[in-house]
């Protein structure tokens, strides 16, 4: 959220700078912004260059490479739109300007993608067999530690086997990143329903203090939320990784797009 907050108040800022009145995009200033990030804009190819090609092999390694990608793909378009003080003056001109957002926001949606299915930001795949040993679904950790409450148990295991059992299509894609979160908090909700009555039934036995059972409470309603939490993530591994190779067919052509509007933007600016 950190990164999504910080792009967003680099392009207010940016929106500002370009109300001050500065510089247009037909003067010096303006002109070598768009220059500037025109050619960061470029550069952004010396990554899938690095990472597809034989001959780049040796260029360095490819996480450098990524955040290279990453800060060309951010200050590119800040200067272009300070470039364009958020206005496009001409069709060919608005062409290259929308053509450059489309492809920034599906940069954006693509960095959220790949950051659910690598470690970190450089491409190193997470299995889902290590999401799920991770997560102790292997070992139904939660089901032998739970065992005062049988239908907690069952909950979690019904919640385990109905959600990374089915290899997903597109719509259960959507369904697993917007509404398995939902259902995440209502299972946990039902499960702390089903663990207190036991709960404070032993308390009543065994005499506990107060405090002794809000901390055992406390304990099982942290087990439950960590099982339903590595639960969702091994579901949603299968989810974002169908929707980056969906992501990977949109965003392709929304890169030739910008590629061959600001050719014409370019030719047209110096001919005319």
């Amino acid at each position: 959220m950190m990164v999504y907050f910080i792009l967003i108040g680099l392009t207010w800022g940016a929106w500002r700078i370009s109300r001050l009145g500065y510089f247009e995009s037909g003067d010096d200033i303006g002109y070598w912004l768009g220059v500037a990030g025109g050619v960061m804009m470029l550069l952004l190819f010396s990554y899938p260059l690095r990472k597809h090609f034989r001959f780049a092999q040796g260029w360095g390694r490819v996480k450098w490479w990524f955040w290279v990608h990453m800060g060309f793909g951010v200050f590119g378009p800040l200067l272009i739109l300070l470039h364009s003080t958020f206005q496009a003056r001409s069709l060919n001109a608005a062409v290259a300007l929308y053509s450059m957002v489309l492809v920034a926001l599906s940069g954006v949606v693509g960095r959220f993608l790949y950051a659910r299915v690598n470690r970190g930001l450089h491409g190193e795949r997470t299995s889902l067999h290590d999401l799920e040993v991770s997560a102790g679904l292997h070992q139904r950790e939660a089901s032998s530690l739970l065992r005062f409450a049988p239908a907690v148990a069952q909950r979690l295991k019904a919640f385990a086997d109905g959600e990374i059992s089915v290899r997903p299509n597109a719509l259960t894609c959507l369904r697993r990143v917007f509404w398995l979160p939902v259902k995440q908090w209502l299972t946990y909700r039902a499960c702390m329903a089903d663990i207190r009555p036991p709960l404070r039934g032993m308390a009543k036995t065994a005499g506990w203090e107060p405090r002794n059972l809000a901390k055992r409470e406390r304990l099982a309603g942290k087990l439950v939320r960590r099982h339903l939490t590595s639960v969702v993530r091994v579901a949603q591994y299968t989810a974002y990784e169908r929707l980056v190779s969906l992501w990977h067919v949109a965003h392709i052509p929304f890169v030739y797009l910008l590629v061959i509007s600001v050719i014409v933007h370019v030719v047209a600016v110096h001919a005319y």
